[in-house]
C-alpha cells in the first residue's frame, strides 16, 4: 500500500489489519531499495522472523486492565535503585516456577518482590527490554547480545522475556509485571538505548531506519562517513526532527501506555553535546508534560571521549563514576585516597554543584552491569574475559580492585575473611552515602562472573544471579538489608542538601577533631564521621581501610549502640559500648548514640 507524507514529514497510511497480523514496509527513493523488507520503526510488537535479517512488525490488541494501578512516586531522597537483567535475575531462582524464570512474569512473582523489599529497594532499573538484534560477529562466535544494548525497536518489548508466544504477549506480560511491582510499591525504570541501533556500521544489516531515512544517523559533513560516538558503528542523528520525534514518541509510549516510572539514558552525551541548551533533546524530554514527573537518569559520557559528568540540569540524575572509583580506591587502601572518598560519601559536590543541585542528582554505585561484580572486585586484580572471544582485550583494564593476595577462588581463611570484610564495607558505604544508591543485581548474594568484567555476551549461569540455595550468600544479604535499614532510619543519609561544617565532625582514631593538614597525609586511612554531634540521635561511623586493626576512641556519651559492623555481621553486634572499640582491618562500624536513662 502506498504511503503519503504529512506536513511533519512522517510517511503514513491507513490500513485495517486484525490483531496477530505480521507486516513489513518497503521504501524507494534516493539511496533506498524497495526490494528490502523493513521493520516499521513504530511497530509495537515483533512478529515472526522470516530470516534473521528481516524482522516483521505485528498488529496487537493493546487493551489491558490496569485495575487500580498507581505509580509509587517515591521521592528521590528515599529511592534505592536495583539494577537487574530480566532474564538473569530470575533464571535460577528456586522459588520462581520454571516456565516463568527469565521473564517479565517471573520478575513479578512474590519471591522476587519479597527479596527486593527485604533489601530495601524502591525501584528496579531494567537493562534494555526493547527488542534487540545480535551482532553478526557475536553470532559467528556462538554468542549472543545478552545485555541487549543493540536496539532493533524503540517500541516493541523483547519477545525473549515473554512466556506466551503470541506477538502481543511481551506487551501484555510487561504491563502485568509493572502492575504487580507498583502494587508492591516498587518503581520500574528502563535503561534505554537511543544513541545507536542494531544496524551498526555501513557493512551492518539494513533492518529498519537505514532503509527508510538516509538522515537517521550522523554523518561526517566532509566525508559522509558514519559518525561513531557509541563504539557500535553508528550514532542516531538526534538533530533530525523525524528521529527526535520518534525518540520522544517512544518515551511517551513507555511512560503513558506501559506506565514505567523513569528512564536511564545509555551514553547520553551521544544524544546531546550540550544538555544545558534549550534546544537539546534532554531539555525537551525534561519539559515534556508526559515525562517531566518521571525519574530521568543519564550516563554522562559516550565512547568518543565526551565526558559530561556534572553538566546536566538540576533534576537530571547522573551515573557518578567518580564516586565509584573513589570508594573502590579507598577500600583498596590506595595512598592519598581519603579526601576523594570523603567528598564522594558527602554528596560529590566536586561534580554535583552544591549551589544549584542536590546530592540526589548523583547516582552512587560501586558496581554496575558493566564491570566486575562486587564479589569479583575483592577477588580479582585483573580482568578475565577470555570467554568473550576477543583475546581478553575487551572490558576496562583498570578496575581499582584487590584480590587479597590470590587471584580468584581461594580456601585460605585469612584471605576469605579479608574479602568478606571489604565486600561488606563497600556495601555499607554505598548505603550510607549522600546521593541515590544503586545496587547491581546479585551483589547482595555474592554473585560472581569469575573475573569477567564485560559479560555482555553470555546468556548463561556466568551472568545469572545465584540465589542462596544455588550458591548465593545469605549472610551478605542479611548484612546488606541491615545497612539499608540504617539508611532508612537516619535522614542524614537522605538529605536534599549537601553537608555543611555544622552537620558533621571529623575525628581521628584518637577521637580528636581532624586538623586540615591531616587530610593531606597519604597514610590517612582511619577516621570517624560524627553526624549530628549535638543531637541525642547522633550517629558515628568509623572507617578503617588500613591492613591492621585499630582501636578507636568514642566521643563521650552515656552509651553507643553498634548498629552495623562490617567485620562479622551479626556476630559483631553488641548492645552497648563506651570509651573505645576495636576496628578490624578494612572494615567500618556504625554506632547510634543512646540517650541517658
Amino acid at each position: 500500500m502506498p504511503m503519503s507524507r504529512s506536513d511533519g514529514g512522517d510517511w503514513t497510511a491507513d490500513v485495517s489489519l486484525p490483531a496477530g497480523t505480521c507486516y513489513a514496509v518497503r521504501a524507494e527513493g534516493p539511496g533506498l531499495s524497495r526490494d528490502r523488507l523493513l521493520l516499521d520503526p513504530r511497530a509495537l510488537a515483533i512478529g515472526r522472523l522470516p530470516s534473521p535479517l528481516d524482522p516483521l512488525g505485528a498488529v496487537i490488541d493493546t487493551a489491558f486492565d490496569w485495575r487500580d494501578d498507581r505509580r509509587p512516586s517515591t521521592p528521590w531522597r528515599d529511592t534505592v535503585i536495583y539494577e537487574a537483567h530480566v532474564r538473569g535475575l530470575t533464571r535460577l531462582h528456586p522459588d520462581v516456577p520454571p516456565d516463568l524464570g527469565g521473564t517479565f512474569l517471573g520478575l513479578a512473582t512474590p519471591p522476587v518482590i519479597e527479596h527486593l523489599k527485604r533489601l530495601g529497594v524502591t525501584a528496579i532499573e531494567l537493562l534494555p527490554v526493547h527488542a534487540h538484534a545480535d551482532e553478526p560477529a557475536l553470532v559467528a562466535r556462538g554468542l549472543t547480545n545478552y545485555w541487549g544494548y543493540n536496539s532493533l525497536s524503540f517500541f516493541a518489548p523483547d519477545p525473549r522475556f515473554a512466556v506466551e508466544r503470541d506477538p502481543g504477549a511481551p506487551v501484555r506480560e510487561f504491563k502485568t509485571m509493572v502492575r504487580s511491582l507498583h502494587a508492591a510499591g516498587l518503581e520500574v525504570i528502563l535503561d534505554v538505548v537511543y544513541n545507536h541501533t542494531a544496524e551498526g556500521p555501513e557493512t551492518g544489516p539494513t533492518l529498519s531506519w537505514r532503509g527508510l531515512d538516509p538522515k537517521a544517523y550522523r554523518r561526517d559533513p566532509h566525508t559522509s562517513a558514519l559518525v561513531d560516538w557509541t563504539g557500535c558503528g553508528n550514532t542516531v542523528n538526534t538533530d533530525d526532527p523525524a528521529m527526535r520525534a520518534l525518540i520522544l514518541d517512544s518515551l511517551r509510549y513507555w511512560a503513558v501506555e506501559m506506565r514505567v516510572d523513569g528512564f536511564r539514558f545509555d551514553l547520553a552525551s551521544a544524544l546531546d553535546r550540550d544538555a544545558q541548551s534549550p534546544a537539546s533533546l534532554i531539555h525537551q524530554i525534561r519539559h515534556d508534560p508526559d515525562l517531566a514527573g518521571l525519574k530521568l537518569i543519564v550516563e554522562p559520557w559516550d565512547a568518543a571521549g565526551h565526558y559530561r559528568l556534572g553538566t546536566y540540569p538540576a533534576g537530571i540524575a547522573e551515573w557518578n563514576d567518580r564516586y565509584r572509583d573513589a570508594i573502590r580506591r579507598f577500600w583498596r587502601g590506595d595512598a592519598g585516597s581519603t579526601p576523594a572518598f570523603v567528598t564522594a560519601i558527602c554528596g560529590s559536590d566536586d561534580v554535583i554543584d552544591r549551589a544549584a543541585r542536590s546530592p540526589q542528582d548523583s547516582i552512587n554505585y560501586v558496581t554496575a552491569h558493566d564491570g566486575f561484580t562486587l564479589a569479583d572486585l575483592v577477588s580479582y586484580s585483573e580482568r578475565h574475559n577470555e570467554a568473550n572471544g576477543e583475546g581478553n582485550r575487551d572490558g576496562t583494564a583498570e578496575n581499582f580492585s584487590s584480590n587479597a593476595g590470590a587471584e580468584g577462588p581461594t580456601d585460605d581463611p585469612r584471605r576469605r575473611a579479608e574479602r568478606g570484610r571489604r565486600q561488606r564495607s563497600l556495601f555499607a558505604t554505598l548505603a550510607l552515602s549522600l546521593g541515590v544508591p544503586m545496587i547491581s543485581g546479585g551483589d547482595e548474594l555474592g554473585r560472581t562472573q569469575h573475573g569477567n568484567n564485560n559479560a555482555y555476551c553470555h546468556d548463561s549461569p556466568l551472568s545469572w544471579t545465584s540465589w542462596p540455595n544455588v550458591g548465593g550468600d545469605a549472610e551478605l544479604l542479611e548484612f546488606a538489608s541491615r545497612a539499608f535499614g540504617v539508611r532508612r532510619r537516619h535522614a542524614a543519609f537522605r538529605r536534599e542538601r549537601h553537608l555543611t561544617a555544622h552537620d558533621v565532625t571529623w575525628l581521628t582514631a584518637a577521637g580528636k577533631a581532624i586538623a586540615d593538614a591531616d587530610w593531606q597525609r597519604l597514610d590517612l586511612r582511619t577516621f570517624g564521621m560524627w553526624l549530628g554531634s549535638d543531637s541525642a540521635n547522633s550517629l558515628l561511623i568509623y572507617f578503617n581501610a588500613a591492613p591492621d586493626a585499630v582501636r578507636v576512641a568514642l566521643p563521650s556519651a552515656p552509651h553507643w549502640h553498634v548498629a552495623l559492623n562490617s567485620d562479622a555481621g551479626d556476630r559483631a553486634l553488641r548492645a552497648h559500648v563506651a570509651g573505645a572499640i576495636d576496628l578490624a582491618p578494612v572494615s567500618l562500624i556504625v554506632l547510634e548514640r543512646e540517650a541517658a536513662g
